[in-house]
């Protein structure tokens, strides 16, 4: 039994019995004994990487119990008691840290890098930022649902430093969403002490500048830990509203063990040990007679021989044995498309008719469905396809957002946590780039690391041909094809432009919807009047031929048509991919084997877009076949111009009839 001696701490213990006293004190030793065994292992080359809370348990633990069950808590790396409060079974835990199958990532990710919907707990990525957002998220699914729940979430003082941080405390604030943003300031982000942080002289502070109620408190003392949480957890859900609170504790084991603390002061290092929570409490509870040896040496007892049992049952565990099929499978949530045949009724729209029409109907279909973006409600949106939807369904399902693409992203996925589905509107997809991160680590990669799904479109206009310039006219889909995880879609017609968006909303993966502008109010088409789907992954072929395949999408299409219509003598197969992840494949290959050439038509610029891998894909499945080089026209390479002839000559469309005569003059 270690030495007993006066607590360091003033503790008050209130109204609390002497249950509760000893269910914290049980609850902070778990994690603790935990630890100091993953240290052991460590060192053993059993586990590859470990992240000590060592010191800073009672945050996790005094938090976790201030909660209900039901509620969702976003922890942090050091937030181990976070896990074992919610009674995650240990066997569990440390599959998931040796990268067994039992685990919560199948081996595809480590530590803590996980979530579970079983215990309501969404883990991190290493981004740190984005989980402030998906918090907000997971919140506003709370007040949508008028459950009552609260959400708290977890970031250290150096994330406080990311722009997500500022952007979730602020649409925290304005949409008043019920979560506590818990901010644990242990001294080092890394090696980088505070002072190098941050320049104010509390993080609370910066609380006030969001009309946010803030509180600091001593984050190694877990009755005032526990007693304020759980009083405010109260309080938020009579009177839903964001809290910070900011817990000052230390950080006294490395970032990760192998990073050390040869930068910590060592008497810093000896007061924060002085300060130990687990050590000051038990000579509290000893001094007031509440917990004895017997019964403290039986919790040690009792939970090593738990720890005992869950390391040898996941030890034995055999290693995962790789199999692409698997991984393949996993990477996106499987989507059982349901096919809305069109009606016979008809009439004309244009594309952003069609795009408007189809996302009111879904909105009727879904009952839940929200859509947010700059703007989009009282005033309709820039382009006003959403114009008179705030009358039809309300401001809970049509949000404004503040300008913050980053966290209406993560506030989206948050709501897919919560089983909620949403549309997110990018004023234009060229401002994606101030939400990249959410949308390439955190919505492409749920699935396949923890089987979450992020059931979230982002609809994005797009395209040149308007004179918007740099920031405005970019067909950036390629950033996008790129990363596994996420659906692509690019529809050039109306009667396409609606079915696609029915289908992407019904799909339960992320999706991105991109819509060229200078087509939105250029093309007409008869469309179905009522609600329909048309699956993804199968191209369109809009006229056969037998000289040369013509691949393309969006506005690329009707350059092409139009090419062809002043042509009549090239015979001409046209595909319209519409999809371009999943792209079909088996339609550029059996086009292209039938008539020996192929050219592809993107507005983007040449380098690194899809036509480049397209022509990649023919060469190496349709070389036997080809009559002549693979041709790709693209935009020239740099950035779209703004003013008139500068934009001609910069767009693939002014290229594309001579290059398609050299091909076929080959």
């Amino acid at each position: 039994m270690p030495t007993i001696t006066k607590s360091n701490i003033a503790y008050d213990k209130r109204n609390l019995s002497d249950k509760t006293l000893l269910k914290l004190y049980y609850n902070m030793l778990k994690p603790r004994l935990i630890e100091e065994k993953m240290l052991i292992l460590l060192r053993q080359g059993k586990v590859s990487k470990w992240f000590s809370g060592i010191g800073q348990e009672a945050i996790s633990v005094g938090v976790t119990m201030a909660l209900k069950p039901s509620e969702y808590i976003l922890p942090m790396h050091r937030n181990l008691g976070v896990f074992t409060t919610r009674e995650i079974p240990l066997h569990r835990l440390f599959a998931q840290w040796q990268g067994k199958a039992s685990g919560f990532t199948k081996g595809r990710d480590r530590s803590f890098h996980f979530g579970t919907q079983d215990y309501n707990i969404v883990g991190m990525i290493s981004h740190l930022g984005p989980q402030l957002g998906v918090a907000d998220g997971i919140a506003l699914a709370n007040l949508l649902k008028k459950n009552g729940n609260i959400t708290a979430v977890f970031t250290g003082e150096g994330g406080t430093s990311e722009g997500d941080f500022h952007e979730a405390l602020n649409v925290a604030s304005v949409w008043q969403l019920p979560v506590i943003f818990c901010i644990e300031n242990n001294g080092y982000g890394l090696s980088t002490p505070t002072s190098e942080q941050y320049h104010c002289k509390h993080l609370a502070d910066r609380g006030k500048g969001y009309g946010i109620e803030s509180f600091i408190l001593d984050g190694n003392n877990i009755i005032e830990t526990y007693t304020k949480i759980q009083k405010l957890a109260e309080s938020i859900r009579k009177r839903p509203r964001p809290i910070l609170i900011e817990f000052k504790t230390f950080r006294r084991r490395g970032h990760e063990e192998a990073s050390g603390t040869k930068y910590v002061p060592q008497e810093l290092m000896d007061e924060w040990e002085s300060k130990d929570p687990i050590e000051n409490f038990r000579s509290y509870l000893y001094s007031k007679k509440i917990l004895s040896p017997s019964t403290d040496e039986a919790y040690e007892a009792e939970i090593k021989a738990e720890i005992d049992k869950a390391l040898e049952s996941a030890s034995a565990e055999p290693h995962i044995i790789p199999n692409e099929t698997t991984e393949l499978n996993d990477v996106f949530k499987s989507f059982d498309y349901k096919a809305y045949s069109p009606s016979k009724e008809t009439k004309e729209l244009r594309l952003i008719d069609a795009i408007s029409e189809g996302l009111k109907q879904s909105m009727e279909k879904h009952k839940d469905l929200v859509i947010m973006g700059q703007d989009i409600a009282e005033y309709g949106g820039v382009f006003k396809i959403t114009d008179g939807f705030l009358e039809a369904f309300g401001k809970d399902r049509v949000r404004n957002t503040p300008i913050c693409e980053s966290a209406i992203v993560e506030t989206a996925m948050g709501l897919s946590i919560s089983g909620i589905k949403s549309v997110v509107e990018m004023q234009f997809a060229d401002f994606v780039t101030s939400g990249f991160n959410p949308v390439v680590n955190y919505l492409a990669k749920s699935h396949y690391r923890w089987q979450q799904e992020a059931d979230v479109v982002i609809r994005m206009p797009c395209g040149g041909g308007v004179a918007a310039g740099p920031f405005h006219s970019q067909t950036n889909e390629a950033w996008f094809t790129k990363t596994p995880g996420l659906k692509v879609v690019y529809p050039a017609f109306p009667s396409d432009a609606k079915g696609l968006l029915a289908t992407a909303i019904n799909d339960p993966n992320p999706v991105l919807f991109f819509e060229h502008k200078a087509l939105y109010r250029s093309i007409r088409q008869e469309v179905p009047t009522d609600y329909f789907t048309i699956p993804f992954g199968e191209a369109a072929l809009l006229k056969e031929g037998t000289a040369v395949t013509i691949i393309t999408y969006g506005a690329g299409v009707h350059w092409a048509l139009d090419t062809l219509d002043k042509n009549p003598d090239i015979s001409a197969d046209v595909l319209d991919l519409r999809t371009l992840q999943p792209l079909d494949k088996a339609a550029i290959f059996n086009s292209v084997k039938k008539t020996g050439r192929a050219i592809i038509l993107q507005e983007d610029s040449l380098f690194g877009g899809i036509a480049s891998d397209i022509s990649a894909m023919l060469m190496e499945e349709c070389f036997e076949y080809l009559d002549a080089p693979v041709k790709r026209v693209a935009s020239m390479e740099t950035p779209i111009p703004f003013i008139g002839h500068l934009e001609e000559q910069y767009m693939a469309k002014g290229k594309f009839e001579g290059c398609l005569r050299e091909l076929l003059n080959y």
